[in-house]
């Protein structure tokens, strides 16, 4: 009895390893925020947290090479995972870092969320998938609610809030695009394999960005910072990508989707006791839309 109770099942772990994963990539905005608060600006923290990443997707991916036989279509899939890897981790981390400048960590968090409703838009232009009513109330009630706190925001953060947020969709339409196109690979590949080559690859996009844009002379980092950076690339990149694509091979895109909307509760609340963000009534009336949008969404992704 006790060792049927200790015993976890496929599913079970990978429930476990989407609330592990959500609550990881909720501490996202909070370290950015803390590393731009060091003097850092957005080409220098995305350089430097894919540089502290990069050795360790490598690691893992020797790892792999060694132990165990590659995918045999691997040589066919390079080119897609390098452009998935390009538009996922690499566009969408420079737009959501950009953006993250102007806004707070709660408005970007869940500018951020809204991309299922995203993928469900592009999955009807790229794959003829039907725009059903409830899809369509999913998309009204979650950005209403988004405008809410877009609008809360205006009087709070000035001017730049327009841009910041427009930065930060372009994120989460480029992230859609990975999550619409990925799905097969990751199938197909393995997670393992998948993130550690599509992450790795969004490295050296980063690394080159850097180094045609930005003078590495001029980089000055404080210990402070590197503390942020190290936490950022460790526990809120690295470690939650491996989660959370082993949560969507093991309970599907859809049940991670629903435990994924506990994350803006949580960014949220650390952006208010660690950044000390303003939040008002309308924020929380805002954040309810948002989460039950998109909740209501892969509710019905998961019924189907």
């Amino acid at each position: 009895m006790n060792r049927r109770l200790i015993q976890l099942s496929p599913s079970n772990i990978g429930f476990l390893l989407a609330m592990i994963g959500t609550g990881l990539f909720s501490l996202k905005s909070i370290f950015i925020k803390l590393s731009y608060a060091e003097g850092l600006d957005t080409d220098s923290v995305l350089m430097l947290r894919m540089a502290i990443a990069l050795p360790i997707y490598l690691l893992i991916l020797a790892y792999l090479f060694k132990t165990r036989e590659a995918p045999e279509n691997l040589n066919s899939k390079w080119l897609k995972i390098t452009f998935l890897g390009f538009i996922g981790y690499y566009l969408s981390s420079w737009f959501d870092l950009k953006g993250l400048e102007m806004i707070t960590a709660q408005l970007e968090r869940l500018t951020l969320f809204t991309y299922p409703i995203m993928v469900a838009i592009l999955g009807a232009l790229f794959f003829k998938t039907p725009l059903t009513r409830k899809i369509i109330i999913s998309l009204v009630v979650t950005y209403a609610g988004l405008w809410i706190v877009f609008y809360q925001e205006l009087s709070f953060s000035g001017e730049n809030v327009a841009l910041g947020t427009f930065l930060v969709a372009m994120a989460a339409l480029s992230f859609s695009f990975y999550v619409l196109f990925g799905k097969k690979e990751i199938k197909e590949i393995g997670s393992l394999w998948f993130t550690g080559l599509a992450m790795s690859i969004s490295s050296v996009f980063v690394l080159i960005h850097f180094a045609i844009f930005q003078d590495f002379s001029d980089l000055v980092v404080t210990n402070m910072a590197w503390l942020w950076l190290f936490l950022l690339a460790v526990f809120s990149t690295v470690i939650p990508s491996f989660m959370i694509s082993e949560a969507i091979h093991k309970i599907g895109p859809a049940q991670t989707g629903i435990i994924g909307s506990l994350g803006p509760i949580m960014t949220m609340g650390l952006a208010i006791w660690i950044l000390h963000e303003p939040f008002t009534i309308w924020h929380a009336v805002g954040m309810l839309c948002v989460i039950g949008g998109v909740s209501l969404l892969t509710y019905k992704t998961k019924s189907n």
